[in-house]
């Protein structure tokens, strides 16, 4: 009997994210990891995935720094499967507004990276989700699933949609912290999420092991 070989998914290093914890979860979902910003080896992973912690503007001048934009654009050019965490997901949006500064996201998708408006900020701590129906990022896991979110912005809309019928919606989950807000996307080759899942024990180790499924 031959046993299938673990997918090889590379976590991206440019200077912000928590690339041992991911590194950590995506070895025990059953992944062959690695940490690098080659672009060879990003390029032909079979899954990327790009943390992200701290400021959406420095974050993206990281990313940037060393091709990173780049690379995201052209796996997704390809239909390579990409995956964001934390702030790893809000630089895919168009922008992100923090301290009045504005900066250029990677724009895969419309939107703006705002503050979130709660009485608490940031939202730190455990909390349940909104997942859509059909969503392959959270099946197998009961609705009232916790995660693992550290963050003082986020989406609050979502604008959009496909018109194409062979093309699939997008799945959009949502979670909530004094408003609704943007908590996970699945939209082809390109999945996020605003919580750790490496961060989220049993629930988040589910959650990884899907994604890794479908590479």
């Amino acid at each position: 009997m031959t046993v299938a070989a673990a997918k090889k998914v590379v976590v991206f290093d440019y200077g912000f994210g928590n690339v041992r914890s991911a590194e950590r979860a995506l070895a025990r979902a059953g992944a062959d990891v690695e940490i690098t910003r080659d672009y060879d080896r990003a390029m032909n992973a079979d899954g990327l995935l790009v943390p992200g912690v701290g400021a959406f503007a420095a974050c993206m001048e990281g990313l940037k720094a060393v091709r990173g934009d780049w690379i995201v654009d052209r796996r997704l050019s390809g239909g390579r499967p990409v995956m964001g965490i934390c702030v790893g997901m809000q630089i895919l949006f168009s922008r992100g507004i923090e301290h009045d500064v504005e900066a250029e996201g990677l724009d895969e998708w419309p939107g703006t990276v705002g503050p979130l408006r709660a009485d608490v900020v940031p939202h730190m701590g455990w909390n349940t989700v909104e997942a859509p129906a059909g969503s392959q990022l959270f099946a197998g896991l009961d609705a009232d699933a916790r995660f693992y979110f550290v963050h003082s912005y986020a989406v609050h809309e979502w604008s959009q949609e496909s018109h194409n019928p062979l093309l699939a919606e997008p799945r959009v989950t949502w979670a909530t912290h004094g408003e609704p807000f943007v908590a996970a996307v699945e939209n082809g080759a390109l999945w996020a999420t605003q919580f750790h899942p490496e961060k989220s024990g049993d629930a988040g180790a589910q959650l990884l092991t899907n994604w890794i499924e479908t590479l």
